[in-house]
């Protein structure tokens, strides 16, 4: 069974950075896409960033130039660095882990990233 753990959420000012991490236990975890969302108080859950099995990645407009994602297959541990972070990013961040056949993903129970200063 697979599971999914987000870690590195936080306060952080205006401009920081921060780091986060999803860890997930499976088998064959370089044929899972993973996927970092976000869900701000009052919004719809949305896509930030993912990454497939051959490395594509994929990002939501509001943070191209800003986030990046990346995995590293021998952890099973997918990371979002995220930078020049503004008060918008603010959210309760979830990682979800899509293992083959695809369709199914399992989800983790968020953590939460507070802008402010």
């Amino acid at each position: 069974q697979v599971q999914v753990a987000e870690s590195g959420g936080g306060l952080v000012q205006p401009g920081g950075s921060m780091r986060l991490s999803c860890a997930v236990s499976g088998r064959l975890f370089s044929l899972y896409v993973v996927g970092w969302y976000r869900q701000a108080p009052g919004k719809e859950r949305e896509l930030v960033a993912q990454t497939t099995r051959d490395d594509r990645t994929t990002y939501v407009d509001s943070v191209k130039g800003r986030f990046t994602i990346s995995r590293d297959n021998n952890w099973n541990t997918v990371y979002l660095q995220m930078n020049n972070l503004k008060p918008e990013d603010t959210a309760v961040y979830y990682c979800s882990a899509d293992s083959p056949p695809l369709g199914n993903p399992t989800w983790g129970r968020g953590t939460q990233v507070i802008v402010s200063s």
